[in-house]
């Protein structure tokens, strides 16, 4: 099969269905903006939220990681359970990185781009400069699909980064955010990361645009319960223009993903009432609002990170961490030489959410 150069589609691709549905996608993320709003500490949101993005994501490529192995592992120090999980870290890291970058210029440029491919692969080789791998039927082997030559690489990405950052064209920017995603894997710019690097451009896109203050939306899920249908839709569109059925596909994602997280950002913002109220009332020496950040930022927590955050003494921390365990917030498992202090309900109602789309699938 010869290569296809990735064209941006022109006239109106927003059917009566796209146009309804853009309606349905726009109030659950309207709602998911408003809720996460009502969190006082967005860093706590940001923390746990972007790694589970960051392995919904990874998973997607097969990078598959337990959340026991992910909250155990601590990208600050470095030390990271295994492999998968300090991937997962490092995709976690560039969303954030490119959230903080996206948040201060209001633009999402190739530069940035490279950058956050270059930290999800932590690698500096840029767009790649050898063809890109084809993609084959999974049971005839036939090629269906061969990303464009490297000579038409800065091309087709300049005039994608302009269509991301200009107004181009008159279409809901979820429209676009979904155009912008097509056009993305399949310019297939870089030796690897393509696909981590595409979703990650989705969320910063939406904050791009302010339609999202924080980068919590869970799209990966979606796609990776729905992967099947993501490849064929992917494909359907480049060998037919077939734009309505993906474009329906990427605004369901939205919606479905967004009422989800609505709903664990509930769950955690009325769990953290709860355990704030009980340390007031059974442990009001030592309660703070820096604690209580620190054990609902890591559902793992461990003495050197309350050392680091509530820059107190390590006697001290383990004196507030050994509390905690004494009145049932917290759990104390050693493992290897470490002590690790768990917020069971907050790590579970983290888990469940996986757990649904398992039942739904």
């Amino acid at each position: 099969m010869s290569e296809i150069v990735p064209i941006l589609p022109h006239g109106d691709i927003e059917s009566k269905a796209v146009m309804k549905k853009l309606v349905k996608a726009h109030q659950a993320l309207a709602e998911l903006k408003g809720v996460v709003a009502i969190i006082p500490n967005q860093t706590i949101l940001v923390s746990t939220l972007a790694l589970q993005e960051a392995k919904d994501s990874s998973a997607i490529e097969n990078i598959i990681t337990t959340h026991d192995d992910l909250y155990q592992s601590d990208r600050h120090s470095q030390q990271f359970v295994t492999l998968a999980a300090k991937e997962v870290h490092n995709y976690a890291a560039a969303l954030y990185d490119g959230y903080k970058q996206v948040q201060s210029s209001g633009l999402l440029t190739n530069n940035d781009i490279i950058k956050i491919q270059a930290a999800i692969e932590g690698n500096t080789a840029g767009f790649r400069k050898v063809p890109g791998t084809s993609l084959k039927h999974d049971q005839t082997g036939e090629i269906i699909y061969m990303p464009p030559s490297p000579e038409y690489i800065n091309e087709a990405m300049g005039e994608l980064e302009r269509f991301i950052n200009e107004e181009l064209v008159d279409w809901d920017p979820l429209t676009k955010m979904a155009v912008i995603h097509h056009q993305f894997e399949s310019i297939h710019p870089f030796y690897d990361g393509n696909g981590r690097t595409g979703r990650v451009i989705n969320i910063l896109y939406l904050v791009k645009e302010g339609l999202l203050n924080s980068p919590v939306l869970y799209l990966s899920r979606y796609i990776n319960r729905n992967k099947t249908a993501y490849y064929r839709l992917l494909q359907e569109v480049r060998v037919k223009g077939s734009w309505e059925e993906w474009l329906l596909f990427i605004l369901e994602g939205v919606a479905q993903t967004s009422l989800q997280t609505v709903a664990l950002v509930q769950g955690i913002k009325e769990l953290m009432q709860r355990y704030k109220h009980q340390i007031r009332v059974e442990l009001p020496k030592i309660y703070s609002q820096d604690l209580i950040n620190n054990i609902f930022r890591h559902p793992y927590t461990k003495i050197e990170f309350v050392v680091r955050e509530l820059h107190v003494h390590r006697n001290t921390a383990t004196k507030y961490l050994e509390a905690l365990v004494a009145i049932g917030l917290l759990k104390k498992h050693k493992i290897g030489k470490d002590n690790y202090y768990l917020n069971e309900e907050l790590y579970n109602l983290l888990l469940s959410v996986g757990q649904q789309d398992e039942n739904v699938a």
